[in-house]
């Protein structure tokens, strides 16, 4: 009877477990074939991996291959709070990884203590561990903590040209600066990967689709030399520190060429933490801060008037023993002179000599030589943020617009215009397009751009071009004001600039702005330098603040570069010459 129970419920269970069985086969065959189309197509896109492959950005580069920017594999630290909690380690967790990265387990504690969550950066969006972290962590093998590889863009030199090189922020994209202007060359094309996982989230890769491999990004390389720039970096910090100056920025520029050997503007900031930096002290201040260029500005009106013939270098001009009163308004000079020369009102840099050349010159011609000198207009660098400047036209000007105008004031130039001035004037009279992009080159070598040296007008005669250099290199004479740009062994030439900043209802008294350009050797000119002091405290002209920085600038830079204290003819063709040497 018993053996009889027993086998009617082995018979029982038998039938049970094979209707289950059946049961769960026809639920799986219903689930599969059945109508959930939509139910499937959410199951097969949870198994879907859909993944873009990241790609390198190119390196930007110095014209002797000297390494600015690229980009490195950095390991960030993550976790599954989920998986940590199941496997009750939070605790374990946030203080073992407190100890490796010193850092409190408090602040791990509190990211971890998201449950429901699949994913946390255990330090920061953004933060990274070094080699010797991530060995330890992988050791430590706690379920739910991993480490991922992520591309970052670094900057070698920190601050170093941090305003031409910008920075590429957070979503990979160039923002600023040469990353932001060469963007579409130096992103790259990015790869895509498709196939599917397994349950724990595992590629099958007998099960990849497609996969197309990334494209690198083009290589930039500038015309900067990064020891010059380190020159000029390092003049302007000591000038700034010296004369309690608001800003500082400079640039030195190959006069045959127009190619940008430096561009500096102090403050600066760390590229390879632009999080942290205020927007102001991003602006390339060489290019996007408009001045009135003072003093520097009378090299325009003179050169623009000898060119007319209607002065010659000995004119004599009445300076009015200091103050000259012209349609009721007064005009004064730093210093009262007599009679002075065209020569002398550029040595002595009279405001009074310079306007009334500029009314001899008269209103209409004078606009066109400005014009064709390219003031009030951009000239086209190649970077982001670069202002025109300010030239009204002259049905604008008021009566006595052109003897203000003369002196630098009813007029707002960028240093690199006023720059672009100076080196016209050097080079024979033609007036060269700035450039500070070199080459693009292709991740297969192929060179995708090329920049030449390119003529953008010739504003005055070779002959008076001639004779202004003449006249600038005096300026640097022991009486001239410009005397402490001097370079021992080199003749140089150049011009001061102190001029007052506008404020609501006329112009300050106490802040300006300190100026200097000039270029070197004067006999055969290969560079030229501009250096812009914003607000120097006690002393504060263009011959006291900035000509002794030009000096120092232009002093280890012709040095660094073997220019000869006369010029040479192969160093006119240096494009492929200047800055040879590696730093």
């Amino acid at each position: 009877m018993i053996e009889r129970k027993h086998k009617y419920r082995l018979i029982i269970s038998a039938v049970i477990m094979v209707l289950a069985l059946i049961g769960l086969s026809a639920r799986l065959v219903f689930l599969h074939l059945g109508p959930y189309t939509e139910r499937r197509v959410q199951i097969n896109e949870l198994r879907r991996l859909e993944r873009d492959l990241n790609v390198a950005r190119g390196k930007i580069l110095d014209r002797n291959g000297n390494i600015l920017a690229l980009d490195l594999v950095q390991k960030e630290i993550c976790a599954d709070p989920v998986v940590v909690h199941s496997n009750h380690q939070a605790q374990a967790v946030a203080l073992s990884l407190g100890n490796i990265l010193q850092i409190d387990s408090a602040t791990i504690m509190a990211r971890l203590n998201s449950p429901a969550s699949r994913f946390v950066y255990l330090i920061g969006y953004g933060r990274y561990v070094d080699d010797e972290q991530a060995s330890e962590i992988i050791r430590m093998k706690f379920p739910g903590v991993f480490l991922n590889d992520v591309m970052v863009r670094s900057y070698p030199r920190g601050a170093s040209m941090c305003h031409v090189l910008g920075y590429v922020n957070l979503e990979r994209e160039g923002s600023a600066g040469i990353e932001q202007r060469w963007d579409r060359y130096l992103q790259g094309v990015t790869g895509l990967l498709i196939s599917e996982l397994d349950g724990q989230r595992r590629e099958l890769y007998d099960r990849r689709t497609l996969e197309i491999k990334p494209r690198k990004g083009a290589d930039v390389t500038l015309t900067i030399d990064q020891y010059v720039q380190y020159i000029v970096e390092r003049a302007l910090e000591s000038a700034v520190s010296e004369h309690q100056a608001a800003a500082a920025w400079a640039i030195v520029e190959c006069v045959r060429t127009g190619e940008i050997l430096a561009m500096a503007n102090w403050p600066g900031y760390d590229a390879n933490q632009f999080r942290t930096t205020v927007p102001d002290v991003m602006r390339n201040r060489c290019v996007a801060n408009l001045y009135e260029p003072g003093s520097t500005f009378k090299i325009a009106v003179v050169a623009a008037a000898l060119n007319e013939q209607v002065v010659t270098s000995s004119q004599v001009f009445d300076c009015e023993r200091g103050t000259w009163f012209y349609r009721g308004r007064p005009l004064r000079d730093y210093h009262p002179y007599d009679k002075l020369s065209v020569a002398d009102v550029i040595k002595k840099s009279s405001n009074i000599g310079a306007a009334k050349i500029a009314l001899l010159l008269g209103d209409a011609p004078f606009f066109r030589y400005l014009k064709a000198f390219g003031i009030g207009e951009m000239t086209g660098i190649e970077l982001p943020g670069e202002e025109a400047g300010i030239l009204h036209p002259v049905s604008k000007w008021q009566p006595i617009s052109a003897t203000r105008i003369a002196i630098g004031h009813e007029v707002a130039v960028t240093a690199l215009q006023m720059l672009g001035v100076i080196c016209a004037i050097a080079n024979d009279g033609m007036l060269m397009k700035p450039y500070i992009v070199q080459r693009v080159t292709g991740s297969d070598g192929h060179v995708l751009f090329e920049q030449k040296p390119v003529v953008v007008s010739r504003p005055i005669r070779p002959e008076t071009a001639a004779e202004m250099k003449r006249l600038l290199t005096r300026v640097t004479e022991e009486d001239g004001t410009g005397r402490r740009a001097r370079v021992e062994g080199y003749t140089v030439g150049g011009k001061t600039g102190t001029a007052q900043k506008p404020i609501p209802g006329g112009y300050s008294d106490v802040l300006n702005m300190a100026s200097f350009t000039g270029f070197i050797p004067a006999e055969d000119p290969q560079l030229a330098i501009i250096v812009v002091l914003d607000e120097p405290k006690n002393v504060r002209t263009g011959g006291a603040v900035a000509a002794p920085v030009f000096k120092e600038i232009a002093e280890q830079s012709v040095r660094y570069l073997d220019i000869p204290p006369a010029g040479n003819d192969n160093f006119a063709s240096h494009a492929s010459g200047v800055g040879s040497r590696g730093m």
